[in-house]
C-alpha cells in the first residue's frame, strides 16, 4: 500500500495553467524573457503584481522574447497532445449522434471508440514552445524575420469509430471540438463534423457490453442448458460464457457477420468469495454467435468431455478462503518518501532527474509518452522520441486440437488495452509517494467512463547505479539508481497484462511487460494426456502458448519536431578471421550496417552476435566527432513457433520478424492495420507498408520491436501465474559526451546498515562498517 497517495486530475482532464503578462517597456530588449506563470519552471519570471491572474488569463498579451520575436498569446487549457476530457468525448458522441439521418440510424449507433486525433508534429512544437510550460522557442526552426505565432492553437478533433449494429457497418468519424465545459450550455453540444466514412469488410473490437450480452444469450439457448445438465451442470449461475472473436480461419469467418465463438468454464459451489471458474473447463461444445442481433447460428454438442473434478488447489485468494494458510513470518516493508517525490507535474506534463515528457491514455494502447527528452546541461533540451507505446499484442495458442487452436487473441485490436485497464484503487502494485492520473472513454451506448486512477507514476529505488573503489587508497564511491515508472494494468479474460516505462538517471528507458492471471486451460478425458500442454491436475492440462508484444517507438534522437535526421544502424560482433590480424585468436569487433530501407530493416535477433540497433541523429555529433544516438537493446526473445500457413498470421505478419523500420507516416499506427477482427486480408498493415520500400538513410524513423515469450507452463503457475517479466532497452549509445549518472548524489541510505538490527557507521575510508 502507498504510504502518500496522491490523487491528481484526471487524465483526460488535466489543465496546464498557461498566464502571461506584458514584459516591461524599461528592460533591454535583449534581456526580455517571457512572463509566464509556470508550476514546474522556478527559473521563468511571475507576472507584474499589478496584474490579478483573472485579468491575465482574460486578456491577449504581447509578449517579447529575448530572440526578438512578438507573440500574440493567448491561455491555453489543453495541450494538443492531452488526451480527451470527459466534457470533449460527450460533445463528440452528441455531434455525431446528432448528424445521423434518422432516428433509427440515430438509435442503432454504438460508440466502439472516441479518440483524439493526434496533431502534425509542428503543431506540437509550436504548442510546447509558446503556449505551454516550460516554453521552449527552440524547438521552431529559426526564420528570417522569425516566426509567426498565431494567438492560439487549431481546435482540437476527436475520432470516434462508430458500429451501427443494424446495418452492420462500421465508420469512422472526425468531430472538431471548439471550446469544450464541463457542462454543455443548455443541452447544446459545440462540435462539427469534418468527416464521416464508412469501412466496408471490417468488424471493429468488441465491447464489454457485447460480451455479457453474449453469455446471457448462450446460457438462456436450450440445447445448451441440455448440454450442461449432460455434464451434470443444472445451475446456470456456474457457468461462465467467454465471449472470443472468431479471428479469421475460413469464408465463414468473414466480417459480413459480427461473430463471436465463446469458451466455457464452471465454477465449483463454495464459500470462497473468488471462486476459480476457470479451474473448471468444459469441452466438446460448439457455438456459434452473431453477435450483430445477438442470436445463437451454430450450436453442437460434439463430444462428452467429463467435466474436471473440483482441484482442491483451485482458489487464490487469502488464508481460509482457499483452505489454506497464509505465511505469518513475513515482517512489514515501507517505502516512505518524507520530503515527497522527486517528480514535478503540471497537468500531463512530468519532469524528473533532467528527464521531461508527457502522458497519454488511448483506448486501445492505454499508456502513450509523449515528447520525451532529457536536460543536458548547456546543450539544453535534447528529444529523444515523440511517442512511446505498446500498440498490439497477440497469443496463440500450439494445441492443434479444438478449441485451443482457434485461440490467438489480438488484445488490443480486438478488445482494447486502454478499455480494459484496472482502476488501481482495487489493488495497485505500486509503492511511495504515487502520483496517479484518471482515464475516460465512451462505453457502447456512448455515455462517458471513467477509470479512476488508471495510470500510476512512481520512484523506485533499484539497487546499485555504480560503485568503485581504489584498491590502492582503500577509498570506494557508491550511488544507489533510481527510477521513474509509468504503468497501467489491464485484464483481458484470464490473463493480466502490467505495462510498464522505466525512466533511469542515466539516459536509459526501459521497456517491460509483466504477465500475470491465471492460465486458459483445457479438459482431459480419463487417463488421457497431450503433448501441446502441461497436466497441472486429474483432467486438466494448460496448453503451450505463446505471448507477442508490439512496441512503437516514433524516435527524434536530437531531433525537433518534423526534423528527419535520424538513421538506423545495426550491429553484429563478428569475431576476427585468424591471420595476421589475430595471431592470438581473441580478436573480434563490431560491425555495423547502415539499414537504409524499409525492406532492409526488417530484422530479427541474433543473441550470438549480441546484435542490437542504434538510431543516429546524421546531423548531431558528441565530442569524440561521432553521431549520436540511441540503441535498442533486445532482451530474451522469440519468433511463432508456426508453420508458414498457420492462419493467424494472415493477421499477424508482423510476428515474423523482431524490427521493422519504417519511415514516419500520421497514419501507420496499428502493425495489423486497424481492424484485425475477423479480417480476411493476408498481411495488412505492417507487412504492406514496407512494400513502400521507402529510405531510411535520413529520416523521420519509427522502430516497431516486436518481443514476446514462450509459455510451457509449470505446475508452479497454477492456480495464479507469478509474474514473467519481459521487455527491451532504450539505451544512450554516443549521445552523451560521459556518463550522465556520475553527478548522482550519495544517497543517506548509503551510510546506513541495520543488517541483524545493528546500525552501521562510516569507516576512516567512507565505507560501511559494521559494529
Amino acid at each position: 500500500m502507498a504510504t502518500v497517495e496522491e490523487k491528481t486530475t484526471p487524465i483526460c482532464c488535466s489543465k496546464a495553467a498557461v498566464t502571461a503578462s506584458s514584459t516591461s517597456s524599461n528592460v533591454p530588449k535583449q534581456k526580455q524573457q517571457p512572463s509566464f506563470v509556470s508550476a514546474v519552471d522556478s527559473r521563468l519570471d511571475p507576472p507584474p503584481k499589478s496584474a490579478s491572474s483573472k485579468e491575465v488569463n482574460d486578456r491577449k498579451e504581447t509578449i517579447s522574447f529575448d530572440i526578438g520575436i512578438t507573440v500574440m498569446a493567448k491561455a491555453q487549457t489543453l495541450h494538443p497532445l492531452d488526451p480527451l476530457t470527459a466534457a470533449e468525448i460527450s460533445v463528440a458522441v452528441a455531434t455525431v449522434r446528432a448528424a445521423g439521418a434518422t432516428p433509427e440510424v440515430r438509435d442503432s449507433m454504438r460508440f466502439i471508440e472516441v479518440d483524439l486525433v493526434e496533431p502534425e508534429k509542428q503543431v506540437v512544437a509550436l504548442a510546447d514552445a509558446y503556449f505551454f510550460p516550460p516554453f521552449q522557442p527552440s524547438l521552431l526552426p529559426r526564420t528570417k524575420g522569425g516566426p509567426v505565432i498565431p494567438s492560439k492553437l487549431p481546435p482540437r478533433k476527436a475520432r470516434l469509430v462508430v458500429y451501427n449494429k443494424k446495418s452492420n457497418e462500421t465508420s469512422i468519424w472526425i468531430v472538431e471540438l471548439t471550446e469544450v465545459h464541463a457542462t454543455t450550455r443548455g443541452g447544446h453540444h459545440r462540435g462539427k463534423v469534418i468527416s464521416s466514412t464508412i469501412v466496408p469488410d471490417v468488424q471493429p473490437p468488441m465491447d464489454a457490453v457485447e460480451y455479457a450480452e453474449c453469455e446471457a444469450v448462450v446460457k438462456d439457448y436450450p440445447p445448451f442448458r441440455e448440454a450442461m445438465k449432460k455434464r451434470g451442470i443444472e445451475d446456470m449461475d456456474l457457468v461462465m460464457v467467454d465471449p472470443w472473436c472468431a479471428g479469421y480461419h475460413s469464408e465463414g469467418d468473414a466480417p459480413s457477420r459480427r461473430l463471436a465463438k465463446p469458451l466455457f468454464f464452471c465454477r465449483t459451489e463454495s464459500d470462497c468469495p473468488m471462486e476459480n471458474g476457470y479451474a473448471r473447463p468444459v469441452e466438446g461444445i460448439h457455438v456459434l454467435v452473431d453477435m450483430q442481433n445477438m442470436v445463437v447460428l451454430e450450436f453442437e454438442d460434439r463430444k462428452l468431455v467429463p467435466l474436471p473434478q473440483a482441484d482442491p488447489l483451485r482458489n487464490y485468494t487469502s488464508g481460509e478462503t482457499r483452505g489454506g494458510v497464509d505465511r505469518s513470518d513475513v515482517k512489514p516493508l515501507q517505502i516512505i518518501q518524507p520530503d515527497g517525490p522527486s517528480f514535478r507535474v503540471n497537468g500531463n506534463f512530468v519532469q524528473w532527474q533532467k528527464w521531461n515528457f508527457r502522458i497519454g491514455f488511448t483506448p486501445r494502447e492505454g499508456l502513450v509518452v509523449y515528447s520525451v527528452a532529457y536536460i543536458d546541461g548547456s546543450r539544453g533540451r535534447r528529444p529523444v522520441a515523440h511517442r512511446l507505446s505498446f500498440v498490439e499484442m497477440v497469443v496463440p495458442y500450439g494445441d492443434p486440437n479444438d478449441p485451443h487452436y482457434r485461440k490467438n487473441a489480438f488484445d488490443a485490436g480486438e478488445d482494447g488495452l486502454g478499455k480494459n485497464a484496472h482502476s488501481l484503487k482495487k489493488g495497485c502494485d505500486c509503492l511511495g509517494y504515487i502520483k496517479y492520473f484518471d482515464a475516460h472513454f465512451t462505453n457502447f451506448y456512448g455515455s462517458v467512463e471513467t477509470i479512476e486512477n488508471c495510470v500510476c507514476m512512481h520512484e523506485e529505488d533499484h539497487g546499485m547505479l555504480w560503485k568503485h573503489q581504489d584498491w590502492r587508497t582503500g577509498l570506494a564511491e557508491v550511488r544507489r539508481s533510481r527510477r521513474l515508472t509509468v504503468s497501467f494494468i489491464c485484464t483481458v479474460a484470464n490473463y493480466e497484462y502490467g505495462f510498464y516505462w522505466h525512466f533511469y538517471q542515466d539516459g536509459k528507458i526501459e521497456a517491460e511487460v509483466k504477465l500475470t492471471g491465471i492460465l486458459s486451460l483445457g479438459a482431459l478425458q480419463q487417463g488421457e494426456t497431450r503433448k501441446y500442454g502441461t497436466t497441472i491436475a486429474p483432467g486438466l492440462y494448460a496448453p503451450v502458448h505463446q505471448h507477442f508484444f508490439v512496441a512503437r517507438m516514433d524516435m527524434a534522437v536530437d531531433c525537433k519536431p518534423g526534423d528527419a535526421f535520424n538513421q538506423v544502424v545495426e550491429v553484429n560482433v563478428k569475431v576476427e578471421e585468424p591471420g595476421k590480424n589475430n595471431v592470438h585468436n581473441n580478436a573480434f569487433y563490431a560491425e555495423e550496417k547502415l539499414l537504409k530501407s524499409e525492406l532492409e530493416a526488417m530484422r530479427d535477433c541474433d543473441p550470438l552476435s549480441a546484435r542490437h540497433w542504434i538510431v543516429r541523429n546524421t546531423r548531431s555529433v558528441n565530442r569524440t566527432g561521432h553521431l549520436t544516438g540511441y540503441k535498442l537493446v533486445p532482451g530474451s526473445n522469440c519468433l511463432p513457433l508456426a508453420g508458414s500457413e498457420a492462419k493467424f498470421l494472415r493477421r499477424a505478419a508482423f510476428l515474423k520478424h523482431n524490427l521493422w523500420v519504417t519511415a514516419y507516416a500520421r497514419d501507420e499506427l496499428h502493425p495489423g492495420g486497424e481492424f484485425p477482427n475477423q479480417n480476411p486480408r493476408v498481411g495488412e498493415g505492417l507487412a504492406t507498408w514496407v512494400k513502400q520500400n521507402r529510405p531510411l538513410e535520413e529520416a523521420d524513423i519509427v522502430l516497431w520491436y516486436v518481443f514476446g515469450v514462450t509459455h510451457i507452463p509449470r505446475l508452479e503457475d497454477w492456480p495464479v501465474m507469478p509474474v514473467e517479466h519481459i521487455g527491451f532497452m532504450l539505451m544512450p549509445h554516443g549521445f552523451f559526451n560521459c556518463s550522465p549518472a556520475v553527478d548522482v548524489p550519495p544517497s543517506p541510505s548509503d551510510l546506513d546498515d541495520k543488517e541483524n538490527g545493528m546500525p552501521a557507521k562510516p569507516s576512516q575510508n567512507g565505507l560501511i562498517a559494521k559494529l
